[in-house]
Parts: C-alpha cells; structure tokens; sequence
C-alpha cells in the first residue's frame, strides 16, 4: 500500500481509509485509522473498510466511535441516530464525513 493518507477508487473519486484497531468502553466501541485521515480539511463521501471485530463478549447495543487525528465522533444514521455495533460488521461502508459540521453519517 502507498504511503499516503488515503487511496482514490477512481481518479479523483472516493477516498478510501481502513480501520486499525478496535476499542471498547463502557460506552462505545471505538474504531481507530493509521494514517489519521482527518489531518487534513475534508467534506464529503469516504469509503470505510471496517477490518476490525470487536472482541468476543462486546454488546453489540454499543454505540460505534472513529477516532481520526485525535477527534473521536459518533458514526450516526440519517435522523441521527448512532450506529451501533450490530448495525456494523466487517466490510465496507459509505459515509458522509464533514470535519466543519463535525457529521459522520453512515449512508444506507
């Protein structure tokens, strides 16, 4: 894999980031990003590779959290209502990602 930040799917297009790690608290499961994405101004469509599961036992009511360049925010469904762990397996999601409205919304 190249060594910058985030990969096109087409020229131009999409960018593509991959979580790194998986945490979970009390409150939320937690996904981390290397290299943090958000170290630069963004506003719009991402594609998430979710490559994580969260350890065996994790309640999957859970809210879902990313955490990119030290910023962690909820992952949220249109209306706003948080994504949980069950609404989030392994594989690959479309989210709308505006680092100045701080909105991460999972697009279904």
């Amino acid at each position: 894999m190249a060594n910058f930040p985030y990969q096109y799917v087409n020229i131009n297009g999409i960018p593509t980031i991959e979580t790194r790690s998986v945490t979970v608290s009390d409150t939320a499961v937690n996904f981390g990003f290397r290299p943090d994405f958000t170290s630069r101004p963004f506003r719009g469509l991402l594609l998430v590779y979710v490559s994580e599961t969260a350890p065996d036992g994790t309640t999957t009511t859970l809210p879902v959290t990313f955490t990119m360049a030290g910023n962690t925010m909820n992952l949220t469904q249109t209306g706003g209502t948080n994504v949980t762990l069950a609404d989030l397996p392994v594989g690959i999601y479309l989210v709308y990602y505006d680092r100045y409205a701080n909105v991460l919304q999972l697009i279904k």
